[in-house]
């Protein structure tokens, strides 16, 4: 994979796809996921790996779990995290055609409970991502300065998110597409300045976001906080997350949110002693 890049711009393609028959597995949960989830913003179908009553009930959350923790894909985010990684989160994104909603520019961190604030994103295309349908749009080499910049309320129906980043604080003029064929990922930074249009092609887009955190940083838990994302509201504070590769380094909470909340037992590293 090429780091430099990664390093350089904050994004990067990875050089492997998803395996044709996993592809084929992953688009058939995705029917499944959209059929349980009708009265649900497309684009907001937060955590399909985690077990959750009937639209994600455990036979399907574990295939979903399967497909985040793919020994192949966490060696690519190994080389950009290390060597302890966990799993924390992750978000199918599903833009109807024509109907597609926007996702306003914005840093991932700006939402995030991590410290020190360090994860990457594998963006996996199920469908073919283009600026036609909405790819992901970013502004390169924006999270070289390693802090959040100003984020201001920019809710809309027509958007994803309620905060947008500070026009003053980059150049949009920069902005490069990640064009994706379906079963291509790409890795991008918590700091990066990213977001995408409205999809008003008569083609769908989607794709599954899965997000990492290094074992060096602790995801911190608020009692009572929730987010809400396009309608949809969520509980970061009872979130299970799991330690997919290495040591936990920053006494991390594996319990939290696990077994019968759930649905879904706890599962640690192989690795871990």
């Amino acid at each position: 994979m090429d780091l430099e890049a990664y390093r350089r711009d904050g994004l990067v393609v990875a050089p492997r796809r998803v395996p044709a028959a996993q592809l084929v597995l992953m688009r058939a949960a995705l029917e499944r996921l959209l059929a349980r989830s009708a009265g649900i913003a497309p684009e907001s179908l937060i955590c399909p790996h985690i077990a959750d009553g009937a639209r994600h009930p455990p036979h399907d959350a574990a295939e979903w779990l399967e497909f985040a923790t793919a020994p192949w894909l966490l060696d690519l985010v190994g080389q950009v995290l290390g060597p302890d990684v966990i799993l924390w989160g992750s978000q199918v994104f599903c833009k109807p055609a024509f109907t597609g909603r926007e996702v306003p520019w914005h840093q991932d961190g700006e939402y995030w409970p991590i410290r020190p604030l360090a994860t990457c994103s594998a963006w996996i295309a199920l469908d073919d991502v283009d600026a036609d349908n909405g790819c992901m749009r970013y502004i390169p080499g924006s999270h070289a300065a390693g802090r959040l910049v100003a984020h201001r309320e920019a809710a809309r129906p027509d958007r994803v998110l309620a905060m947008e980043a500070a026009a003053e604080c980059f150049d949009a003029a920069t902005a490069r597409d990640d064009a994706l064929a379906a079963g291509q990922l790409s890795l991008h930074h918590v700091f990066l300045i990213h977001g995408s249009g409205p999809n008003r092609s008569p083609r769908r887009r989607a794709g599954f976001v899965v997000r990492y955190m290094p074992a060096t940083s602790r995801f911190e838990r608020y009692p009572g906080e929730r987010q809400s994302q396009a309608g949809v509201s969520f509980s970061l504070a009872r979130r299970p997350i799991w330690l997919v590769r290495g040591r936990d380094r920053a006494g991390n909470d594996f319990l939290t949110g696990q077994g019968e909340d759930f649905g879904l037992a706890p599962r640690v590293s192989d690795e871990e002693g």
